[in-house]
């Protein structure tokens, strides 16, 4: 899309009142009152008064502020975690060589000193100029991997390494690279100060890995004031170009979360102490709009939530240690959301995926290349005080602290003994129907989060199905944000997602990168989880000349092995249909009479029978680069194949299709029927040799009826 076509389409996705704040914003950045700038020291201080040496010697003393890493807490780490800390070591001796690794690109080598402006991916050295004058979006390199470089979140690995060994080899090499980034990058100059959010993330690791370097040798006054001079620009920066209206996601609250991060470890610096009431108060507020009442992430992405939520969590457990009392939509925020994503896992089963996926951490203080569930999960039982845990981290040792003097008990690792049977989410939009051993999840909710829904896929109605743990039905993953645009595309697109497309377009209009132009719009009718019965439709393909309504259910008793998910598309013209089910890329597959089977190892895991009121081909899709179906992300800016399975041809609507999902015996199932008649759809099947029926009425949600499962020796020809 070109820059133009982007600006247009980005304000189409604004009020009123919205086009109105960000032209004054433009006028504001075209004569400078916008841009990030450092101030003299007499404005930068709340006692101008106090000299850097005094205030340098309170930082190291903790006067005033609390103290997240120290030497007696890293003493402790050091004894009771001790696999985590000699991981933690082996990467801070790979930083030291200037090893870096971001997302699925390869490692690189840093040059020394580094050049914080240069990407070796691309070879592109960004412009050190005015940032505002930059256009990410239109450059020849991932703006992703420099600012991931930029964020600075390897410092704090650096510091504990100090901390944990006493090498002054860790502190003096984050002091270098603090000199180098702070002369290469001067305040609102390159791509590095591209953004309010990238200013906030980068402010919370460098604040916090001052504190733990502030006992060094190469600790010096100088530096302090260097450092702090740039955190008060960037606190000031977070607050006054602040992610508001249809922008005001996850960047907001990163925005607010470095301001007030850098206030809690630096009171001596007079904006952010000035600022920090209306901080707190806006950060409480996004906690209540961005962790729905339900405890599901507003963004409608797993991966987003966490971040959210470990945003809040450091800002939480900062006040707790500070011996504040913690603003209480902060705590309930984060009490909501590990009880949503704990009612997701069982002991052994996998996180279900949807939405986008960046690889973010909001704070890095173990080495894990990504943030899983339960890793998070112990993160905000750390930070809120709970006992109920997930799986300990180097991070949830350290914010422990806020909670327990000694560290050792909040958080301390117990992992999820069971999950609820099944949930409905209606504020998120996600149903969870389980049994013994399955897990299916189906996506009822919105498109996204605000007007843009910037991190949304167009999935609704969408399922993901395991058992045991393992993976079957899955979603498609985040493969690239900027750089490769056709891969973005396609993973975020209905056709890859587990759900019904038509006419090979989009439920959901994409406008650019990170906004849609129009959402589709979801209708649930019914969600019965003891009966395990899901009955909804979305709108989506309303806008086709011929209108079309894609209606869901999904039929999945808690005691059978198989699963009927029935798909109704009314309409009066002839579509292309495609109901696609994406496998792990674990999986193999080959075709049976019905349908096909999925196996790993040879072991047959998935059998898909399918049957339709207008006889459609079988799709197996499978890595094609032209079409960039058939693949499977779970790191950004990687793929691999994976098989894309199901229907796909031409029928005239109305169209009634039946796709059976039997997971554990996998025995063979025949004569799968589906029959649209008038206001009812009847389904039949044999499994077994015992015929298996159920009647939906349409005119009524949730109107599914069990046909008691006979002999099919008793059965007339149903043929």
């Amino acid at each position: 899309m070109s820059t133009l076509g982007w600006y247009l389409g980005r304000a189409g996705a604004m009020s009123p009142s919205e086009a109105a704040w960000r032209v004054r914003r433009l006028g504001a950045d075209l004569f400078g009152a916008g841009e990030p700038r450092e101030r003299a020291d007499v404005t930068v201080l709340t006692d101008a008064n106090r000299d850097w040496a005094a205030l340098a010697q309170a930082f190291r003393d903790g006067v005033d502020r609390p103290v997240l890493l120290n030497e007696s807490r890293a003493e402790r780490i050091a004894e009771t975690h001790q696999v985590d800390v000699a991981a933690l070591l082996s990467e801070a001796e790979k930083l030291l060589r200037g090893e870096r690794t971001y997302f699925g690109y390869g490692t690189v080598t840093l040059s020394a000193p580094v050049d914080w402006n240069f990407d070796p991916i691309s070879g592109n050295h960004w412009p050190t100029i005015a940032a505002k004058r930059i256009n990410h979006r239109a450059a020849q390199s991932d703006p992703k991997w420099i600012w991931e470089l930029n964020r600075l979140q390897h410092l704090p690995v650096l510091a504990q390494a100090w901390l944990f060994t006493g090498d002054t080899r860790f502190a003096d090499a984050a002091f270098d690279e603090l000199d180098t980034w702070l002369d290469q990058n001067p305040v609102g100059m390159g791509v590095a100060w591209r953004g309010a959010f990238e200013a906030g993330i980068r402010a919370m690791s460098v604040a916090i890995a001052m504190q733990g370097l502030r006992h060094a040798p190469s600790f010096t006054t100088e530096r302090y004031r260097r450092v702090v001079r740039m955190l008060d620009a960037s606190a000031r920066y977070c607050w006054s170009a602040r992610s508001l209206y249809s922008s005001a996601n996850n960047h907001l609250v990163g925005e607010i979360a470095g301001l007030l991060v850098v206030h809690l470890l630096f009171p001596e610096l007079d904006a952010p102490n000035r600022l920090a009431p209306r901080a707190f108060r806006l950060l409480s507020q996004e906690a209540d709009r961005q962790i729905l009442p339900d405890g599901a992430g507003a963004e409608q992405s797993v991966a987003y939530q966490m971040f959210t939520a470990e945003l809040l969590a450091t800002v939480v457990a900062l006040v707790r240690l500070r011996g504040d009392r913690v603003p209480s939509p902060l705590t309930d925020a984060l009490e909501r959301n590990a009880g949503f994503l704990a009612n997701l896992l069982g002991a052994d089963e996998s996180v279900p995926a949807y939405g986008d996926d960046d690889d973010g951490f909001a704070l890095r203080l173990g080495v894990e290349p990504k943030r899983t569930l339960r890793d998070h999960l112990a993160i905000v039982a750390a930070s809120t005080g709970s006992r109920a845990a997930g799986v300990q981290t180097l991070t949830s040792a350290w914010l422990a602290a806020s909670s327990e003097p000694s560290g050792r008990e909040t958080g301390r690792g117990t992992d999820i003994a069971s999950a609820v049977d099944g949930f409905y989410a209606a504020d998120g939009g996600l149903a969870v129907l389980r049994s013994d051993r399955r897990r299916l999840t189906m996506d009822v909710g919105p498109l996204g989060y605000l007007s843009i829904a910037a991190h949304g896929h167009a999935d609704a109605l969408a399922i993901t199905l395991s058992e045991h743990g393992r993976d079957l039905i899955v979603d498609p993953g985040t493969s690239s944000y900027y750089g490769k645009p056709a891969w973005r595309n396609a993973d975020r697109g209905t056709r890859a997602h587990a759900t019904v497309c038509v006419d090979d377009v989009d439920q959901s209009v994409i406008g650019g990168p990170f906004y849609w132009r129009s959402h589709a719009k979801t209708t649930v009718h019914a969600v019965d989880v003891g009966r395990g019965i899901v009955d909804a439709e979305h709108d989506g393909y309303r806008r086709l000349d011929d209108a079309v309504v894609h209606r869901r259910w999904v039929i999945a008793p808690p005691d059978q092995d198989t699963v009927a998910v029935v798909d109704l598309l009314d309409g009066c013209a002839e579509h292309d249909v495609a109901v696609s089910w994406p496998l792990h890329p674990t999986l193999d597959m080959e075709p049976t009479e019905h349908g096909h089977l999925a196996k790993i190892g040879g072991t047959p895991v998935l059998r898909l029978s399918y049957a339709a009121t207008t006889p459609l081909p079988w799709q197996e899709i499978r890595g094609n680069a032209e079409t960039n179906l058939g693949w499977h992300s779970d790191r950004l800016e990687s793929r691999q194949p994976a098989w894309l399975v199901g229907l796909q041809g031409r029928a005239t609507l109305p169209l009634a299709v039946l796709t059976l999902l039997q997971t554990s015996n996998t025995n063979t199932i025949t004569e799968p029927r589906i029959v649209l008649d008038g206001q009812f759809l009847f389904v039949s099947w044999l499994e077994e040799r015992v015929r298996r029926e159920w009647v939906i009425e349409r005119t009524a949600g949730g109107a599914v009826l069990g046909v008691h499962p006979s002999p099919a020796a008793n059965q007339g020809n149903t043929k």
